[in-house]
């Protein structure tokens, strides 16, 4: 799953959060990718949310106000790695970062990993160069290797965007290429929507179940975001 929550000091936060609250705990996801939220002041947005039970790897780059992405899983997490993804000086400092982390599930290893590129408009250059560079550090790590990989966050561009288009293996980018599946292209063939937030496989190990917005009729946060239901690929 991946959610932008939206900071509790936007869009009447004492209302927002029991919506927030209850949805999170009805969808119970294994694995979340939280953008925008607040970590500081004696407040953990994404602890609040979720409740117990989840294990928490944090962006380690926050804004002055505490604004900033979490991953959080059900299964304890191995290693964690952050890559630094400011490849230019215009990137929306001090946020552009991917976390990699090791997931330790029964069918592992599985690795998780959460993309918050640049969000501004016109940054596109940067976001596909970003894109190039996660991907590549991901390929070094598994070396030939085929775990189950799932890709997720807000991406800040849409279906049809370089970065991507890049991710899905529609066009290389600086010389390399890669193929992760789009779970609600998968789920939804033929309706790619208009959408900034994703959940995307590496290919080959993973099917995609399912694809849907993680919220309904009430909107309580900055996106809609995704929630993907995968298994394992058999054979």
């Amino acid at each position: 799953m991946t959610l932008n929550l939206l900071s509790p000091a936007h869009a009447d936060w004492e209302r927002r959060r029991p919506v927030l609250r209850d949805g999170l705990a009805a969808l119970r996801p294994d694995l979340v990718a939280l953008q925008e939220t607040v970590w500081g002041r004696g407040y953990d947005q994404a602890a609040d949310l979720l409740g117990p039970g989840y294990h928490l790897a944090r962006h380690s780059r926050r804004t002055e106000d505490g604004v900033g992405a979490v991953l959080a899983s059900r299964w304890p997490l191995g290693a964690v790695s952050e890559i630094d993804l400011h490849v230019s000086g215009r990137a929306d400092p001090p946020l552009p970062a991917a976390v990699i982390a090791e997931v330790e599930v029964p069918a592992g290893p599985l690795f998780f990993v959460h993309h918050r590129p640049a969000q501004r408009r016109g940054q596109d250059a940067e976001r596909e160069a970003q894109a190039v560079l996660c991907a590549r550090i991901v390929e070094e790590r598994f070396a030939g290797r085929r775990p189950h990989t799932i890709l997720a966050g807000d991406f800040g561009d849409t279906p049809d965007s370089a970065s991507v288009r890049f991710w899905t293996g529609r066009q290389a980018a600086h010389g390399f290429s890669v193929t992760y599946q789009d779970t609600w292209e998968a789920a939804h063939p033929g309706d790619i929507g208009r959408r900034v937030e994703y959940v995307m496989v590496r290919d080959g190990t993973l099917d995609v179940a399912d694809c849907r917005p993680a919220v309904d009729a009430v909107w309580a946060a900055g996106h809609f975001g995704v929630v993907a239901d995968l298994l394992v690929r058999e054979g």
